[in-house]
C-alpha cells in the first residue's frame, strides 16, 4: 500500500500502482468526471501514471491554472495533428501552453498559411477531439527518437532530441498521432469542445535570429462553446481598452519611427496626466517622510559593476559609452538604486538620522527585442517612482510595513481594488543565480514574510521569483477585464549596502551596515498608465482627468458666457474647456461621450439668463439644471470619494 497526501492534508492508503483518475474516483464520481490533470510530489503527471510511492498529489480541474495548460497543451498536439495531414511535410517543432491558449512554431517549408485557412484546420480539429482519443505517454531510447524524426526528416525534433539524456525522453501518441512530449495531458480530446485559432506570427527557431524563421500559429480551446463564445466577446472588449488605441484617440502618446522604438512621446494631455501622477505620489511620500533627490541619465560603468547589475544584465542592455578619454565608459542607466546609494554615501549618518528615504521619479534605459516591444508596457525607456529607505534593521519591520501602507493608499486612490500579494523568494536549488549569502537572504525573506503577515495580506508565496540581489513584495492587480498585472513591488536588499559599503554609526559608536528597501508603488509611469488606461477604458478617477467638463454652447452667440462659465470654473480648481463650433448641440455631446469628458455643461439662452448651466454626465445622461457653486461642490464631493489624503501612522 502507498500513503497519499491529499490538499486538504488528509492521508488515504492506496494500493501501489494507483492513478491519479482513480484516486478521485475513491473521492466523488463527480470530481472524477471533472479532473483532467494532476501533480505528484510537486510533478506534473498524467491522470493515468501508476503511483508507486508515498507522495502528495494535487489533482486540477478545468477552473484551475494547471489544469488548463494540460488542456491548451493537449490541444496544441491535436492542432499540430491537423495541420499535419492538412499540410504534409510540414515539420512540427514546439507547441507549448502558454497564459491563453497555445501556439505550436512550425516549418511549413513553401507552403503557406493565412487566417484564411484557420476555418479548415479548426474543423479538422474538431473532426480528431470527436474520437475521444486517449493521450497516452511512452518512453523512448535516444536511438528510437532520433530515428523517428531523422525518418521525418524533422532537423528540429532531431536538435531537441540530441540535447536530451537517453532514459529521459518520451513520446505522447493519440489517435495516429505522435511527438516529442514531456507530458502534461488531459485525459482524451473528447474534452475538447470548442477550438479558435488566433492568429499568425514569424518566430525564429529557438529565438536566435540567425535561425531559421517559422510560423507560429496561436490558439485557444475550451471544454465549452458558451466558454469560447465569452471569450471572443472578453477580446472584443479588451480591444476597445486597448491602450494603444485610448492612447492615440485621447491624444496622451505617440511613438516615432525616427526617435526610436520602444521610446514614448508624450503629448501635452499625457504629460499633463503625468505630472498629476506624479504629484499625487509626491504629496503622500511628502506626508511619509521622503525626501526628493534627481540622479543623472547615464552613470559610470564601474558604477553599474560595483552593483552588480553590469554583470547580470550587461550583455543584453545597451552598450557602454565611449568618450574621448581613453578607458572611460559610461552607461544608460539601467536602474536608479546606484545613484542612490551613493548619494547616500555622500554623508556620514548617525543612528539618529536613520531612515533616509530618497525617491525620485527616475527615468532607466533597458535594451528590449524588438518583438518584445509592446505599447508602454514593454519599452526601451521608462520612469520608475523610485524610492530607496536606508534603515538599521531594527527598523526594517515597521519600515517595510509603512511601504505597504503607501501601496494600498495609491491602490484605494486609483481604483485598484482586486488584488493579491505575491512574495517571491529565491530558488534554493539555484542560488547561482543570486548574490549575497544564505543568512542575509534568510533574514531579508523573515521581514517580508513578517511584515504581510501582519498587514493581513492575501499573499501567495512563488519561489526562484526573486530580484537577483533580494527577495521581494509584488502586487498582482486585477483590472476590471479580471486580468492580472504586476504592479507595485518592494524589495529588502542587505547586498548594495554591502557593495557600495554603506554605513552608519550606532549608539555603541561603532560601524554598522544598513538594510536598503527598494519600492516603486506605480512600478513605472508608462506601463502603470497603460494598465490605468485599459483597466478603466479611458474614464480616469475624476481627480485625474485631463478635462474634467467640457462646455458646450447651443450657438456662437452664447460664447461669451460660455468663457465666464470657464473662468469660474477655473476659480474653482476645475479643469474644463469650451466647445464653441458652429456644430448641432447632438453632435457635440456625441462627440464628447466618445472623448470621455466627465461632465458635459450645456448653455444656451436660458442658462446665460439664469447664471446657471444644464448638466450632463458621461454615459449617465441629463443631471439638471445648477448654479455654478453647486457644480464645482458635485465635483469636489465625487473627487473626495475616491481621493483621501495619505494619513501615517503616529
Amino acid at each position: 500500500m502507498i500513503k497519499i497526501t491529499l490538499p486538504d492534508g488528509s492521508i488515504k492508503e492506496f494500493e501501489k500502482g494507483t492513478t491519479p483518475m482513480e484516486v478521485a474516483k475513491s473521492i466523488s464520481e463527480g470530481l472524477a468526471r471533472n479532473v483532467i490533470s494532476a501533480k505528484f510530489n510537486a510533478t506534473t503527471v498524467e491522470t493515468t501514471t501508476p503511483l508507486n510511492t508515498d507522495g502528495d498529489l494535487v489533482l486540477y480541474t478545468w477552473k484551475d491554472n494547471e489544469g488548463k495548460k494540460a488542456f491548451w497543451h493537449s490541444t496544441s498536439h491535436v492542432m499540430a495533428q491537423a495541420i499535419q495531414d492538412l499540410y504534409p511535410g510540414a515539420k512540427l517543432t514546439i507547441g507549448p501552453a502558454i497564459e491563453r491558449g497555445f501556439y505550436y512554431d512550425i516549418d511549413f517549408g513553401d507552403q503557406k498559411i493565412s487566417e484564411s485557412d484557420f476555418k479548415k484546420i479548426e474543423d479538422r480539429m474538431l473532426e480528431i477531439a470527436r474520437g475521444k482519443h486517449d493521450f497516452q505517454m511512452r518512453e523512448v531510447s535516444k536511438q528510437e527518437a532520433l530515428d523517428f524524426y531523422k525518418k521525418e526528416s524533422n532537423p528540429f525534433k532531431v536538435e531537441l532530441i540530441e540535447n536530451l539524456e537517453d532514459g529521459d525522453i518520451t513520446f505522447c501518441d493519440h489517435d495516429t498521432f505522435t511527438d516529442l512530449c514531456r507530458g502534461g495531458h488531459i485525459p482524451n480530446t473528447g474534452i475538447i469542445k470548442a477550438v479558435k485559432l488566433m492568429n499568425v506570427a514569424g518566430a525564429y527557431w529557438r529565438g536566435d535570429e540567425n535561425n531559421p524563421q517559422l510560423t507560429r500559429v496561436y490558439g485557444i480551446s475550451f471544454p465549452k462553446q458558451k466558454e469560447l463564445k465569452e471569450y471572443l466577446e472578453f477580446l472584443e472588449e479588451a480591444k476597445k481598452r486597448d491602450h494603444r488605441k485610448l492612447g492615440k484617440e485621447l491624444e496622451l502618446f505617440t511613438f516615432s519611427q525616427k526617435v526610436g522604438q520602444g521610446l514614448p512621446l508624450w503629448l501635452p494631455k499625457g504629460a499633463a496626466l503625468r505630472e498629476r501622477l506624479e504629484n499625487f505620489l509626491k504629496k503622500a511620500q511628502k506626508r511619509a517622510g521622503y525626501e526628493m533627490v534627481v540622479s543623472p541619465h547615464i552613470g559610470s560603468k564601474e558604477l553599474y559593476v560595483t552593483s552588480g547589475h553590469y554583470a547580470k544584465y550587461g550583455e543584453d542592455s545597451f552598450q557602454p559609452i565611449s568618450t574621448p578619454n581613453e578607458g572611460e565608459e559610461f552607461m544608460l542607466k539601467p536602474m536608479n538604486c546606484p545613484h542612490h546609494c551613493e548619494m547616500y554615501n555622500a554623508s556620514s549618518w548617525s543612528y539618529r538620522d536613520l531612515p533616509k528615504r530618497f525617491a525620485e521619479f527616475g527615468t532607466v534605459y533597458r535594451y528590449e527585442q524588438s518583438g518584445e516591444l509592446h505599447g508602454l508596457t514593454r519599452v526601451r525607456g521608462f520612469t520608475q517612482d523610485d524610492a530607496h529607505i536606508f534603515c538599521m534593521p531594527e527598523q526594517l519591520d515597521e519600515e517595510f510595513k509603512k511601504v505597504i501602507d503607501l501601496t494600498l493608499y495609491v491602490f484605494s486612490s486609483l481604483g485598484f481594488e482586486d488584488f493579491t500579494a505575491q512574495v517571491s523568494l529565491r530558488d534554493p536549488e539555484n542560488k547561482e543565480k543570486y548574490i549575497g549569502s544564505d543568512d542575509v537572504w534568510e533574514k531579508a525573506e523573515s521581514a517580508i514574510i513578517n511584515a504581510a503577515n501582519e498587514k493581513g495580506l492575501n499573499y501567495v508565496v512563488e519561489t526562484g521569483e526573486a530580484a537577483f540581489y533580494g527577495p521581494k513584495l509584488d502586487f498582482m492587480v486585477k483590472d476590471a477585464l479580471g486580468r492580472s498585472w504586476q504592479l507595485g513591488t518592494i524589495q529588502v536588499d542587505y547586498n548594495l549596502p554591502e557593495r557600495f559599503d554603506l554605513t552608519y554609526k550606532g549608539s555603541d559608536n561603532e560601524s554598522h551596515r544598513p538594510v536598503m528597501i527598494h519600492r516603486a508603488p506605480f512600478g513605472s509611469m508608462e506601463r502603470f498608465i497603460a494598465i490605468l488606461l485599459e483597466h478603466t477604458g479611458g474614464n480616469f478617477p475624476l481627480w485625474l482627468m485631463p478635462e474634467q467638463a467640457i462646455i458646450l454652447s447651443l450657438s456662437e452667440k452664447y460664447e461669451k458666457y460660455s468663457q465666464k462659465v470657464l473662468s469660474l470654473l477655473e476659480n474653482h480648481e476645475i479643469r474644463a474647456l469650451v466647445d464653441n463650433r458652429n456644430e448641432t448641440i447632438g453632435k457635440k455631446i456625441r462627440e464628447a461621450e466618445m472623448n470621455k469628458y466627465p461632465y458635459m455643461l450645456i448653455v444656451g439662452e436660458q442658462e446665460a439668463n439664469d447664471g446657471t448651466i444644464s448638466v450632463r454626465k458621461h454615459s449617465e445622461g441629463d443631471l439638471g439644471t445648477m448654479k455654478i457653486e453647486d457644480f464645482a461642490n458635485l465635483i469636489n464631493t465625487e473627487i473626495n470619494s475616491t481621493l483621501k489624503p495619505f494619513k501615517t501612522e503616529v
